[in-house]
């Protein structure tokens, strides 16, 4: 999954310049509905009992890490629209976007429908 310009820079500022980055305590899954870019933005869900998820990664092989259980987002109470994407924030709400994707297939959320990723769903490469 692509990294951000937010992530990519503080990588570099980390490695080559001695600018220390301080990890999240906990990373987030946000839904989308547009999808977001290196630069951010991109349109995340809102209302309908929405609210990111919290994750957490095995750890690394080679450089691919991907969720260590499955993320339950809550039911819908209303309709969230076409979920085309995905990204992994530092915060329950604003924050900074890290990594996004792009779902395989896009899938629209109407009431009483609950989004779940499996364990292991959300891989992670460092390239």
């Amino acid at each position: 999954m692509p990294k951000t310009y937010y992530l990519s820079d503080n990588f570099v500022n980390a490695a080559l310049r001695n600018t220390p980055y301080t990890s999240p305590a906990l990373v987030y899954v946000a839904l989308y509905t547009v999808a977001p870019t290196p630069a951010g933005g991109g349109t995340e869900v809102s209302g309908g009992g929405y609210g990111r998820q919290t994750v957490t990664f095995v750890a690394p092989v080679n450089g691919q890490s991907s969720n260590d259980a499955e993320i339950l987002f809550p039911v819908a109470s209303a309709t969230w629209g076409t979920i085309t994407s995905f990204a992994l924030l530092d915060a329950s709400a604003g924050g900074n976007m890290m990594y996004f994707d792009n779902l395989s297939t896009p899938r629209l959320v109407l009431a009483s429908d609950q989004v779940r990723f499996p364990a292991g769903q959300l891989i992670c490469v460092e390239q």
